[in-house]
């Protein structure tokens, strides 16, 4: 089906991500047309939320920021999208300490070259930058969006060095940016890497999990869906040159979350469960403060972390034979 000329345009890059992907799925359903480019081949079907409904105005296209610069601005200057939201990252914070230099490339130099690209795109209503709160190294208490950078493992220095070098961009061009921090986002499609889906998945397997530090570290879990409603506000109605945090205010160790699944699932927690040493670098803590967001843009979170479980362990049973045949833990591409 060929798209309508007169749809808005947004184009998602690492829309084969899991928040990439869920949020190619929400916007479809604004009624847009979605452009998603990644470095990766499309997955299966159970690991893009957008293949779950209609998505006849989305088109993909095999582009790695890394690589194919050139052909990605070629798409962008012939498509023309009004709004670019950006996802593409090397995300994982432990694994960053193996091979440093692959999360600079990408998420520093590549991501870098590619905003003075853009920039001189005088089409472009507004760039969503998708950043993190590993950049505030670990806080006690509920940080604002002004909170200062103290990142400490080459995963979070390389998103701080992106997200300095975007303000200077906002400062220096007007460049029409806005950043979003999401603190642990969840929800049905996401990789079984992620503590939510392999905890439920190992469960039905019948393996143990490992643990590590005890989980005593505390977070705040997201839905995805109430991410993208956030995303999406950001995207049409904030300020050039401001960060916005998305956030609940439910706070969790990883063990009681942990403990949360075994009981939906009707197990034993000792039974599923092997505690190992903590992860190097790891925060203890960092809870994001929403207030600017809730008030000045009208968000509000609506999927409950029960909820949300319960939708992930839906999710996994009803995938579960597709599931098994993929790989369990991260798999690194430079």
């Amino acid at each position: 089906m060929e798209m309508e000329k007169n749809m808005n345009t947004v184009l998602v890059v690492g829309s084969n991500s899991f928040s990439g992907s869920t949020f190619v799925d929400f916007a479809l359903q604004q009624g847009v047309r979605v452009l998603g480019t990644s470095r990766s081949v499309e997955p299966i079907d159970a690991f893009l939320p957008y293949q779950w409904h209609d998505h006849s105005n989305f088109s993909f296209h095999h582009l790695d920021l890394n690589t194919d610069l050139a052909k990605l601005m070629d798409l962008i200057r012939d498509i023309k999208p009004e709004y670019i939201v950006n996802f593409a990252a090397q995300s994982m914070v432990g694994e960053s300490w193996q091979n440093p230099s692959d999360w600079f490339m990408t998420n520093v130099v590549s991501t870098i070259k590619f905003h003075d690209e853009v920039r001189k795109c005088n089409f472009l209503k507004r760039y969503v930058h998708i950043t993190t709160p590993e950049v505030y190294g670990s806080c006690s208490g509920f940080v604002k969006e002004d909170f200062p950078f103290n990142p400490s493992t080459p995963y979070a220095v390389s998103r701080a060095a992106a997200d300095m070098s975007l303000r200077t961009f906002y400062s220096a061009y007007k460049f029409p940016v806005v950043a979003t921090r999401a603190a642990n986002v969840y929800g049905p499609g996401q990789q079984l890497y992620r503590v939510i889906s392999r905890t439920i998945f190992f469960i039905l397997l019948g393996r143990k999990m490992q643990l590590h530090g005890g989980g005593v570290s505390t977070r705040s879990f997201i839905h995805m869906r109430d991410v993208c409603d956030a995303t999406w506000k950001i995207m049409q109605q904030g300020c050039d040159g401001d960060t916005y945090h998305i956030s609940t205010n439910e706070v969790v160790s990883i063990r009681e979350l942990v403990e949360r699944i075994c009981t939906k699932l009707n197990v034993r927690f000792e039974n599923h469960v092997e505690v190992v040493g903590e992860r190097m670098g790891k925060d203890s803590a960092y809870h994001l403060d929403s207030t600017k967001l809730r008030t000045e843009l009208g968000w509000k979170d609506r999927i409950s972390l029960d909820q949300g479980l319960d939708e992930c362990i839906s999710w996994v049973r009803k995938n579960f034979d597709a599931l098994k045949a993929q790989p369990y833990d991260y798999q690194h591409k430079a």
